[in-house]
Protein backbone atom coordinates (compact mmCIF):
# COMPACT_ATOMS: atom_id res chain seq x y z
CA UNK A 1 0.00 0.00 0.00
CA UNK A 2 1.13 3.62 -0.99
CA UNK A 3 -0.49 6.18 0.85
CA UNK A 4 -0.13 9.97 1.86
CA UNK A 5 1.44 8.81 5.14
CA UNK A 6 -0.13 10.06 7.96
CA UNK A 7 -1.60 8.16 11.14
CA UNK A 8 -4.64 10.10 11.27
CA UNK A 9 -8.42 9.53 10.05
CA UNK A 10 -9.46 6.56 7.02
CA UNK A 11 -6.04 5.83 5.63
CA UNK A 12 -4.36 6.31 9.30
CA UNK A 13 -6.62 2.99 9.97
CA UNK A 14 -6.42 1.24 6.76
CA UNK A 15 -2.51 1.12 7.34
CA UNK A 16 -2.60 0.02 10.16
CA UNK A 17 -5.05 -2.82 9.24
CA UNK A 18 -3.01 -3.46 6.44
CA UNK A 19 0.17 -3.93 8.69
CA UNK A 20 -1.73 -5.89 11.10
CA UNK A 21 -2.43 -8.24 8.11
CA UNK A 22 1.40 -8.65 7.68
CA UNK A 23 1.39 -6.05 4.77
CA UNK A 24 3.76 -3.47 3.55
CA UNK A 25 2.97 0.63 3.54
CA UNK A 26 4.61 3.08 2.03
CA UNK A 27 3.81 6.73 3.27
CA UNK A 28 4.82 9.64 1.22
CA UNK A 29 4.21 13.15 3.77
CA UNK A 30 4.79 16.58 3.20
CA UNK A 31 7.15 18.79 5.01
CA UNK A 32 3.72 20.66 5.99
CA UNK A 33 2.22 17.30 8.14
CA UNK A 34 5.84 16.51 9.43
CA UNK A 35 5.51 19.67 11.36
CA UNK A 36 2.14 19.47 12.37
CA UNK A 37 3.17 15.31 14.02
CA UNK A 38 0.89 13.66 12.17
CA UNK A 39 3.22 11.66 10.35
CA UNK A 40 2.77 7.70 11.00
CA UNK A 41 6.05 6.04 12.45
CA UNK A 42 5.60 2.96 12.22
CA UNK A 43 5.10 2.35 8.55
CA UNK A 44 7.34 0.03 6.37
CA UNK A 45 9.05 3.27 4.97
CA UNK A 46 8.19 6.81 5.41
CA UNK A 47 9.45 9.54 2.78
CA UNK A 48 9.41 12.91 3.79
CA UNK A 49 8.97 15.08 0.39
CA UNK A 50 9.05 19.49 0.40
CA UNK A 51 5.38 19.73 -0.84
CA UNK A 52 1.75 18.30 -1.74
CA UNK A 53 3.21 18.54 -5.40
CA UNK A 54 5.54 16.07 -4.85
CA UNK A 55 3.75 14.06 -2.44
CA UNK A 56 1.18 13.11 -5.01
CA UNK A 57 3.33 12.74 -8.18
CA UNK A 58 5.43 10.69 -5.96
CA UNK A 59 2.87 8.58 -5.26
CA UNK A 60 1.48 8.11 -8.36
CA UNK A 61 5.01 7.10 -9.29
CA UNK A 62 4.90 3.89 -6.26
CA UNK A 63 1.55 2.82 -7.05
CA UNK A 64 0.51 -0.30 -9.29
CA UNK A 65 -3.07 1.35 -9.38
CA UNK A 66 -4.93 3.91 -7.73
CA UNK A 67 -8.42 3.25 -5.27
CA UNK A 68 -10.41 6.36 -4.29
CA UNK A 69 -12.36 5.42 -0.43
CA UNK A 70 -15.15 7.75 0.58
CA UNK A 71 -13.64 10.87 1.25
CA UNK A 72 -13.80 14.36 1.22
CA UNK A 73 -12.16 17.49 -1.43
CA UNK A 74 -8.83 15.93 -0.97
CA UNK A 75 -9.83 12.60 -2.05
CA UNK A 76 -11.12 14.37 -5.06
CA UNK A 77 -8.80 16.45 -6.13
CA UNK A 78 -6.20 13.43 -5.71
CA UNK A 79 -8.60 10.92 -7.46
CA UNK A 80 -9.24 13.21 -10.33
CA UNK A 81 -5.48 14.31 -10.83
CA UNK A 82 -4.75 10.51 -11.40
CA UNK A 83 -7.86 10.14 -13.43
CA UNK A 84 -6.71 12.65 -15.86
CA UNK A 85 -3.01 11.64 -15.70
CA UNK A 86 -4.17 8.26 -16.99
CA UNK A 87 -6.72 10.10 -19.76
CA UNK A 88 -3.04 12.10 -20.73
CA UNK A 89 -0.73 8.85 -20.78
CA UNK A 90 1.30 10.02 -18.27
CA UNK A 91 0.62 6.88 -16.43
CA UNK A 92 -1.07 3.58 -17.31
CA UNK A 93 -2.22 2.47 -14.44
CA UNK A 94 -6.03 1.39 -13.30
CA UNK A 95 -7.94 4.01 -11.42
CA UNK A 96 -10.76 2.93 -8.97
CA UNK A 97 -13.49 3.98 -7.11
CA UNK A 98 -14.42 1.70 -4.24
CA UNK A 99 -18.02 2.73 -3.61
CA UNK A 100 -19.42 1.71 -0.31
CA UNK A 101 -22.96 2.19 0.44
CA UNK A 102 -23.38 3.82 -2.97
CA UNK A 103 -21.10 6.86 -1.52
CA UNK A 104 -19.95 7.45 -5.06
CA UNK A 105 -23.15 7.40 -6.36
CA UNK A 106 -23.04 11.06 -7.22
CA UNK A 107 -20.39 11.96 -8.72
CA UNK A 108 -20.71 9.18 -11.15
CA UNK A 109 -24.26 10.98 -11.88
CA UNK A 110 -22.29 13.94 -12.85
CA UNK A 111 -19.62 11.78 -14.70
CA UNK A 112 -22.54 10.39 -16.94
CA UNK A 113 -23.95 14.01 -17.28
CA UNK A 114 -20.34 15.16 -18.52
CA UNK A 115 -20.88 12.11 -20.96
CA UNK A 116 -24.54 13.19 -21.94
CA UNK A 117 -23.37 16.92 -22.86
CA UNK A 118 -20.45 15.82 -24.66
CA UNK A 119 -17.67 17.15 -22.74
CA UNK A 120 -16.00 13.34 -21.77
CA UNK A 121 -15.96 10.47 -23.98
CA UNK A 122 -17.38 7.21 -22.73
CA UNK A 123 -14.16 5.74 -23.25
CA UNK A 124 -12.41 7.75 -20.58
CA UNK A 125 -16.23 6.82 -18.00
CA UNK A 126 -15.57 3.22 -19.14
CA UNK A 127 -11.89 3.41 -17.83
CA UNK A 128 -12.78 3.74 -14.45
CA UNK A 129 -13.13 0.57 -12.34
CA UNK A 130 -15.89 0.80 -9.93
CA UNK A 131 -17.04 -1.37 -7.41
CA UNK A 132 -19.15 -1.78 -4.20
CA UNK A 133 -16.90 -5.05 -3.16
CA UNK A 134 -13.69 -4.74 -2.26
CA UNK A 135 -12.51 -8.22 -3.42
CA UNK A 136 -14.55 -7.95 -7.14
CA UNK A 137 -12.77 -4.15 -7.10
CA UNK A 138 -8.99 -5.71 -6.59
CA UNK A 139 -9.95 -8.48 -9.03
CA UNK A 140 -11.21 -5.75 -11.77
CA UNK A 141 -8.52 -3.21 -11.20
CA UNK A 142 -6.00 -6.65 -11.70
CA UNK A 143 -7.38 -6.95 -14.56
CA UNK A 144 -7.98 -3.62 -16.07
CA UNK A 145 -6.08 -3.24 -18.96
CA UNK A 146 -5.30 0.49 -21.17
CA UNK A 147 -7.43 1.42 -23.78
CA UNK A 148 -5.71 1.36 -27.49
Amino acid sequence: MVYGGAMVGLMGHLADAALGAGGEVHGVIPEVLMDREVAHQGLTSLELVPDMHTRKSRMAELGDGFIALPGGMGTLEEFFEVWTWQYLGLHAKPVGLYNVKGFWDPLLRMVEHMVAEGFMSPARRDALVISADPQDLITALRAWTPAI
